[in-house]
């Protein structure tokens, strides 16, 4: 029987992680006030900021970083938190962001993109994203579904789990035009270890600018296929 969700859909469009500003460097000139503006005309009732580590190219110093605990806490209606998309560096799970920043953020998510993390194999991937998910603050893997950089989905499971770290279902992963590789596949690699471990998973946009913050679209109709429990969907 088709999984029914425990909330009604709209609930899973109004909270969005993982949005990105200008300061990311590309994909929009949209501000943190253009994204919150939206998200209130959306109903919106929070919005996460987590624009791209300094190691990708075009984004922001660490100095933008520093100041986001400045920031208002609320605009437009809308709750506003403030966190960062950290690049992981090299398999020993480095990361772009300095603990003593991380520790000043909401949140932190860790992601893997070229040109800034060099792929190895399953295994390397796998370690390489636990020992990031060790460092403060670390509260979601980012778009983890992607063949270009091979993981074990059973492994990260076990480990984001130990370590209270949520796997995200990415909706532009999803998209027909996605850059990345063998995103829908992946992800339902991701799902089942998941259901598997009673893991929780987190539904985030990816959006860079307002246009799509709080779409989730592709990542329910992914999950009413694959029956995945709604009171595993944080």
């Amino acid at each position: 029987m088709r999984q029914e969700y425990h909330k009604p859909v709209t609930a899973y469009r109004k909270k969005d992680l993982h949005t990105h500003t200008c300061a990311s460097g590309h994909g929009t000139k949209d501000r943190i006030t253009d994204l919150a503006k939206e998200a209130a005309a959306r109903q919106m009732e929070v919005l996460g900021i987590s624009d791209h580590g300094p190691a990708s190219p075009g984004s922001a110093g660490l100095s933008y970083f520093r100041s986001l605990f400045l920031c208002d806490r609320s605009r437009f209606g809308v709750k506003l938190l403030y966190g960062a998309e950290a690049n992981i560096l090299d398999t020993d799970g480095r990361l772009d962001i300095p603990d003593d920043i991380l520790r000043t953020l909401d949140y932190c998510i860790v992601s893997m993109h070229r040109p800034v993390y060099t792929s190895g194999s399953a295994a390397e991937n796998t370690k390489a994203y636990i020992r990031a998910m060790r460092h403060p603050n670390v509260r979601i893997i980012g778009h983890c579904d992607d063949s270009r950089f091979p993981v074990d989905y059973r492994l990260l499971a076990e480990a984001a789990l130990s370590l209270g770290v949520t796997p995200e279902l990415n909706n532009v992963s999803l998209l027909p035009d996605s850059y990345r590789q063998d995103c829908r596949a992946n992800a339902r690699c991701l799902l089942q270890a998941c259901q598997t471990l009673s893991c929780p998973i987190v539904l985030s946009s990816d959006s860079h600018g307002r246009k799509h913050i709080g779409d989730m679209s592709a990542a329910l109709e992914l999950l009413s296929e694959t029956e995945f429990p709604g009171n595993l969907i944080l």
